[in-house]
């Protein structure tokens, strides 16, 4: 069976990201990303000629369908998989709580436990010998680091300061670049994370297709591969291997069947 192509590409010559969902510019009628939705950021064509006489009215805008949300989009965004309209907060199936978000099968459940035993038994037997090498993931030099990472690390300007997290994101094998400091919201899911990520240090990014690789947020100390649906802040408050803000996390394609990754400490080199 041929696979659904989800998304579309960005508009923008110097840009061509791939977005699941793309928005309609109602003035020249291009696809663009989040990034170059607005006339402006895109240098829309129509943006001079355009009746700036026609005012939106509620009959343009788009109530977004989670709960008790009561934000408005000027321009559709519906999710690909329940076809319903969202916020931009809430686009994203985890944000959205999405009906068709696909649940764990068995085998797959079974092989998360396989993967979460392996960590354990490697967590019990490399404790020590993690503490020593792990020292600059440790929270004091988090730190130390967090300072120059809140100086150079690129992110959503329009979060607020006490909600932000910032990370000396270490970039996939073989990019041309190594790492890129960025800060996200504590809020997010790693989900969303891994896909503001990916636009930022623009990776190639399909999630969305079952048969690809997946981009996955990696931890720089165990090596695991976070859940897609949890949050930022479960991960700072976990007990055994907490992410530290102003840490460092990895980014890296694993195939579907694969948890976690080994060799943490070659990313840090």
């Amino acid at each position: 069976m041929a696979e659904l192509l989800l998304g579309q590409h960005c508009g923008v010559p110097d840009c061509r990201q791939l977005d699941f969902l793309p928005f309609v510019c109602d003035g020249c009628s291009g696809v663009f990303c989040l990034q170059h939705r607005s006339r402006d950021a895109h240098g829309c064509s129509e943006v001079n000629i355009r009746n700036n006489s026609v005012k939106p009215d509620q009959h343009r805008s788009y109530l977004c369908s989670y709960k008790d949300c009561q934000a408005k989009e000027l321009l559709p965004v519906l999710c690909p998989y329940c076809e319903k309209h969202f916020c931009l907060r809430h686009r994203h199936q985890s944000d959205h709580e999405c009906e068709k978000l696909d649940t764990p099968k068995p085998r797959m459940a079974a092989t998360q436990q396989l993967v979460k035993d392996i960590i354990d038994s490697k967590k019990n037997e490399d404790i020590k010998s993690k503490k020593r090498k792990g020292a600059r993931n440790s929270e004091t030099a988090a730190k130390v680091a967090l300072m120059k990472l809140k100086m150079h690390a690129c992110g959503d300007k329009s979060l607020p300061q006490a909600e932000r997290i910032y990370f000396q994101v270490l970039l996939p094998k073989g990019n041309k670049e190594k790492s890129k400091p960025m800060f996200f919201c504590s809020k997010w899911s790693i989900g969303k994370v891994v896909d503001y990520a990916a636009s930022l240090a623009s990776l190639k990014n399909d999630n969305n297709k079952s048969t690809a690789q997946k981009l996955r947020l990696c931890h720089s100390a165990s090596g695991e591969a976070l859940p897609f649906e949890h949050t930022l802040e479960k991960w700072l408050s976990d007990e055994d291997y907490p992410l530290f803000n102003g840490g460092n996390i990895i980014l890296e394609y694993l195939d579907n069947d694969v948890l976690f990754i080994e060799d943490t400490e070659s990313y840090l080199s």
